[in-house]
């Protein structure tokens, strides 16, 4: 092993994007909020929002946050450019799923989803994943991983 002796091993705790400022306007915080709070569970940490500069959403953790920062010139990515969140049942993912689902079938042109797919590794793990995108450069990759051994 290269790198330090850690007592624990680390763990990615956020993710960071630049939008441009009307993302973060009044009603882009409104929209950002609602759909990720309702298909994620995400959280917007009020006391850090700042209109139009900055919003900041607790992913279950204070130790794991979304944080987004306006600036004139955002990132911009690829379609399939994407952070991913891990979680523990099938039946969490099923629902993940079927929450984005239903923002796509109510905002067909705002909602970009990949339908969630599984993957067999011999015999080993099947890997249960889709991809959603909502108003932000990244798009969010749900996994589950069905242990078959």
């Amino acid at each position: 092993m290269t790198g330090p002796a850690f007592s624990k091993a680390p763990r990615f705790n956020h993710v960071a994007m630049s939008v441009a400022p009307g993302e973060l306007d009044a009603d882009g915080r409104a929209a950002l909020v609602a759909f990720y709070g309702d298909v994620f569970g995400f959280e917007e940490y009020e006391e850090l929002t700042e209109d139009r500069h900055r919003l900041v959403f607790r992913a279950h953790s204070h130790e794991q946050f979304m944080f987004l920062i306006a600036d004139d010139t955002p990132m911009a990515t690829p379609r399939l450019d994407h952070f991913g969140l891990s979680v523990a049942s099938l039946d969490d993912f099923e629902e993940v799923a079927r929450r984005a689902a239903a923002w796509k079938a109510e905002q067909p042109d705002a909602v970009d989803l990949i339908e969630p797919t599984v993957e067999e590794y011999v015999g080993a793990l099947r890997l249960h994943s889709f991809y959603v995108g909502y108003r932000l450069p990244l798009m969010v990759e749900t996994q589950h991983f069905e242990f078959l051994i």
